[in-house]
């Protein structure tokens, strides 16, 4: 198909009533309804080769993974998101049927995060890449990365580690514990409960150590994490893979769960450390030594 008629049958998948949208896809731009609300706007890029492999997933886990991934950033300010953009770059080789599983896959997702997309780009290019440009709304206090104060607790949503290990089990052919990586889930769940209780936050996409660094340094202080406190993801598969589950937890990528700080107690979360005066983010094993350890995900490194 030609380029027109390609937008055209993505517009048929994509189409989706908002309350929040006035125009949605098919004109120069978008248009959304006003709102007395803070809105946050985020920006998200997934590349072939480095953010996915078509080896070990399909078209449609890539188009709703990468939204999912954008979307989570509007989670971690507490917000919900109201609707995206998306510019797709795609190869000559990329057939009409894979285009479909890709837009199949970004349509899942919206429904999901009850976020439409309303517009974008479509472009020729040497590598298959989708660019999701998410806006977001605030109805209560928009949480930032700087607010972390000594004495706060460190808490995590969900397990961590299972995005690596699902990584680790497609790259040896296995996809019975991947759910994590191919399908991770946006926390706009429980993004709302954020405003009242916490004092920073940031999801997990480049390693819960990593994004604590990242909190860390925006607030001014330091963390120390137990490792015993870690939820870990599937700890008995990933010692089978001979993986470490506490390196999966600390060092490994995309779990998409919110990481935030908070001086009261939280049943919903679970609590894995605490910020301190200082700089830097130190994991205690259960001896009370510091464990060795090195950061995340790192593009330029």
């Amino acid at each position: 198909m030609g380029e027109f008629t390609r937008i055209a049958r993505i517009e048929a998948l994509l189409k989706r009533a908002s309350n929040d949208v006035l125009v949605g896809i098919g004109d120069d731009c978008a248009v959304l309804t006003g709102s007395l609300h803070p809105r946050v706007w985020t920006v998200d890029a997934a590349v072939e080769g480095v953010h996915f492999s078509r080896a070990i997933m399909t078209l449609e886990d890539v188009g709703y993974r990468s939204f999912m991934a954008a979307v989570s950033d509007v989670a971690a300010m507490g917000g919900r998101a109201v609707a995206a953009v998306s510019a797709l770059i795609l190869p000559t080789s990329l057939h009409d049927d894979e285009l479909h599983q890709l837009v199949s896959g970004l349509a899942r997702a919206c429904d999901a995060c009850a976020c439409p997309i309303v517009g974008g780009n479509l472009a020729r290019g040497s590598e298959l890449s989708l660019t999701t440009s998410v806006l977001g709304e605030c109805a209560g206090r928009v949480i930032t990365r700087s607010g972390a104060r000594p004495g706060d607790h460190v808490y995590v949503t969900g397990t961590l580690g299972g995005s690596a290990l699902g990584l680790h089990a497609l790259l040896a052919g296995r996809r019975e514990c991947a759910e994590k990586y191919l399908a991770p889930r946006a926390r706009l769940d429980l993004a709302g409960k954020l405003a009242s209780i916490a004092s920073a936050a940031i999801d997990i996409s480049d390693g819960t150590l990593q994004d604590l660094g990242h909190l860390c340094t925006a607030s001014g202080v330091s963390a120390r994490l137990e490792a015993t406190l870690l939820p870990l993801e599937s700890a008995d598969i990933a010692r089978g893979f001979g993986l470490d589950p506490v390196t999966l937890a600390l060092e490994g990528g995309d779990d998409y769960e919110l990481l935030f700080t908070s001086a009261q107690d939280v049943p919903w979360a679970t609590r894995i450390g605490s910020i301190h005066e200082g700089a830097g983010v130190q994991v205690l094993e259960t001896d009370g030594h510091a464990r060795r350890t090195s950061r995340g995900f790192d593009h330029f490194s």
